[in-house]
């Protein structure tokens, strides 16, 4: 089910042209301990500026959206919930065109899922998306992540997570370096 509405999805973004990385619980799936996630969540390589087109987009791949106002929801918040029509399942949207996310979405991972490649954000970034998150949750799927990735570009870890310490004022830094790895 969430493969087929993967596939539906990104084969849209990929006829606009628009640069996406599949983050969260999803992308977890692929790198650490597998867990029950009930959503899709879908960075997206441009700003709200692009909100009509994604709108659009998500119509036509029959999705519906989750709020009333929807553009100016997407205006405070940046993101763009929605829901198919037919499973039920969530499906969120995040506009974004920072310095780090069009990083991000460079180094994504282009994985085969079903007949298609799907762009996945890379294990350090989930890694840095989940620390930066907080929860708890977030922190056992960074710890398990590490755990079974053993080839992590740690460095970049480290220098996103420190510019994010700036920005946040936050020792993302020492969480990081306290986890367990492989």
């Amino acid at each position: 089910m969430f493969e087929k509405l993967l596939e539906r999805i990104t084969g849209k973004l990929k006829k606009l042209k628009i640069s996406y990385m599949v983050i969260g619980g999803q992308a977890v799936l692929l790198y650490g301990e597998p867990r029950l996630t009930k959503d899709i969540d879908i960075t997206l390589g441009v700003d709200i500026d692009s909100f009509f087109a994604i709108e659009s987009m998500a119509a036509k791949a029959n999705l519906k959206p989750l709020v009333e106002n929807a553009s100016a929801f997407v205006n405070k918040t940046y993101v763009y919930p929605c829901e198919d029509k037919n499973s039920g399942i969530r499906i969120d949207f995040i506009f974004s065109n920072s310095l780090y996310e069009k990083t991000a979405i460079k180094r994504a991972r282009k994985i085969k899922i079903g007949k298609s490649f799907i762009k996945f954000a890379s294990p350090e970034d989930i890694i840095i998306h989940k620390i930066i998150a907080g929860r708890p949750v977030d922190m056992k799927d960074a710890e398990n992540i590490s755990l079974k990735q053993s080839k992590l570009n740690r460095a970049y870890i480290l220098q996103w997570l420190k510019k994010f310490e700036i920005t946040l004022n936050k020792n993302f830094t020492q969480t990081f370096k306290n986890m367990p790895s492989s």
